[in-house]
């Protein structure tokens, strides 16, 4: 089985789903994010302000690039990943890309109670999710091979449905 590339706006489930995915098929668990910021000795949001976006989006497409070669993974991108061609093209070609779409209110439920998200720090509110999500919305489904409907659904409901489609 070649990798398995999840995307999705921040809170749709793509580590449990990562973790899930590890646990049925023994596809090794692979967090983009965990691993950048260990890399760097630093988080993804201070990695963002000493050394800007390009240099994080630069070290994500090596990454990318690492994983493409190595095959049999279950990756969980980072919110931004699909925002490169360049990357797109290269989890196309080394694997399956699956979008995990939850409706703006599944995502506010899921992120409510915490604060580590920059993008919606002193802004946790339905509306402004969902202009985030609607902004991304079409880079997502055209990245996507396939797309998982992930509301009121359980992570092995979700796994089962990725599964049945590959």
């Amino acid at each position: 089985m070649n990798n398995i590339y999840l995307i999705g706006f921040m809170g749709s489930g793509k580590s449990a789903v990562c973790a899930r995915l590890h646990e049925l098929t023994g596809m090794e668990r692979v967090e983009m994010d965990a691993i950048l910021a260990d890399q760097e000795k630093m988080s993804i949001n201070d990695i963002f302000a000493t050394k800007g976006e390009t240099y994080f989006r630069d070290k994500e497409t090596e990454l990318i690039t690492q994983l493409s070669f190595e095959g049999r993974k279950a990756v969980s991108c980072g919110g931004g990943a699909i925002l490169r061609d360049e990357n797109v093209r290269i989890m196309k070609e080394s694997g399956r890309i699956i979008l995990l779409s939850a409706s703006p209110e599944t995502i506010y439920e899921r992120l409510k109670d915490f604060d580590d998200r920059p993008l919606l720090h002193g802004k946790m509110n339905v509306p402004y999710i969902a202009e985030l999500m609607e902004k991304r919305r079409p880079r997502y489904e055209a990245a996507a091979d396939y797309t998982v409907d992930v509301n009121g659904k359980s992570v092995d409901d979700i796994c089962r449905e990725i599964l049945d489609l590959l």
